[in-house]
């Protein structure tokens, strides 16, 4: 692979960046629509290259653990799936938000409940961004709209990761996942040293030949005082994020009348439903999260000064209206559009929506 622009998917593009990044290990199963993630890793070989290891595990569980060991030692690990294969991993990802280490996953979401489909959807949104597993954490979860973002957010994942000892997720759905498009990928990075590893992380488990490691990384902790600490410092962190790490694209949010909201593929369809809507003469500006967490409160609040209409477009029966409705604090009236069954929406069928539920209604 040279850095000239390459034609690929969005799978592929994420497997490659993770190479460059100088990944020292990649643990998961395969699983439509993500499946090409691993396949690419496998193809590449980057054992022999840069010593990255490259592992299928026997299931979705057994891979989020690798990457909790992983992790724990300060490695730059990551895992990747598909909706029901992140069901799997949630009481692993628990684990790692209690430990405070950093690891990425990848989700590219499928349609569900249950096995459900192998079509892209969105619907994992709630799982992902309110904590799927039990207790109070979260991780910070990043939505890519191109290959280009599923090869860029791999390097700003893992390095908000190390930055705040947490986990980063990148939240696609398959259509980013499997559709091609071109990339520029980055250069190759070296691996880090096991002197790097320790001043980068003085807290990771380090080896110490016939004696206890230096440090214990754990999830335990028998003592209810110890425990409140533990997780107020945990909230400590999260309140930090999200003063520091909030990310938004707002398009024409200038002069609009309406605004909608999308991310993902949908933030690209509704892209082209804005074009259209303004050849109408109707103003419509859109706002796509980029941090689905922490959801960029204050981008729509701002965008949605003086509109007369927040659409919240999604692949799902409506989970990121929720965060849009308390950013906006009811001040404004907010509907929700989507398809499900794996169903992507045109354009023109949002703009129809949007007509029916706002524009219409005041003639």
């Amino acid at each position: 692979m040279n850095d000239k622009v390459t034609l690929m998917k969005g799978n592929e593009a994420l497997a490659i960046a993770a190479i460059r990044y100088g990944a020292d290990g990649y643990f998961g199963y395969p699983i439509t629509p993500q499946s090409e993630v691993l396949e690419t890793l496998e193809e590449q070989r980057p054992w022999e290259t840069t010593g990255m290891v490259v592992l299928q595990a026997e299931s979705e569980v057994a891979a989020i653990n690798m990457v909790y060991a992983g992790a724990a030692c300060g490695k730059a690990v990551l895992t990747s799936t598909s909706s029901p294969g992140f069901s799997l991993m949630q009481e692993g990802m628990s684990y790692m938000a209690a430990s405070e280490v950093p690891a990425l996953v990848i989700n590219v979401m499928r349609g569900g409940p249950g096995l459900g489909t192998i079509h892209p959807s969105q619907a994992d949104y709630f799982q992902a961004c309110k904590g799927g597993g039990h207790g109070d954490y979260h991780v910070i979860v990043l939505a890519p709209a191109s290959v280009q973002e599923m090869c860029d957010f791999v390097a700003l994942g893992w390095d908000l990761a190390f930055k705040y000892r947490c986990v980063s997720m990148i939240l696609a759905d398959g259509v980013v996942g499997q559709m091609m498009e071109k990339v520029v990928l980055p250069p190759q990075r070296a691996r880090r040293t096991e002197e790097q590893i320790r001043q980068q992380c003085p807290w990771a488990v380090n080896g110490r030949k016939g004696r206890r490691p230096k440090n214990i990384i754990t999830s335990l902790e028998l003592d209810d005082d110890k425990m409140e600490e533990n997780n107020n410092r945990f909230q400590s962190t999260y309140r930090l994020i999200e003063k520091n790490e909030m990310r938004c694209e707002l398009v024409n949010t200038e002069d609009c009348d309406y605004l909608i909201v999308a991310f993902g593929s949908q933030a690209r369809i509704t892209m082209k439903t804005m074009e259209l809507a303004r050849e109408q003469g109707l103003k419509v500006g859109l706002a796509r999260p980029i941090t689905l967490w922490p959801f960029p409160v204050n981008h729509i609040r701002e965008a949605a000064k003086g509109v007369k209409g927040i659409l919240v477009v999604e692949l799902d029966a409506g989970q990121m209206i929720e965060d849009v409705k308390l950013a906006v604090e009811c001040r404004v009236p907010v509907e929700h559009y989507g398809r499900l069954g794996g169903n992507v929406p045109t354009p023109d069928e949002v703009l129809d929506a949007l007509k029916d539920k706002f524009v219409n209604k005041e003639d």
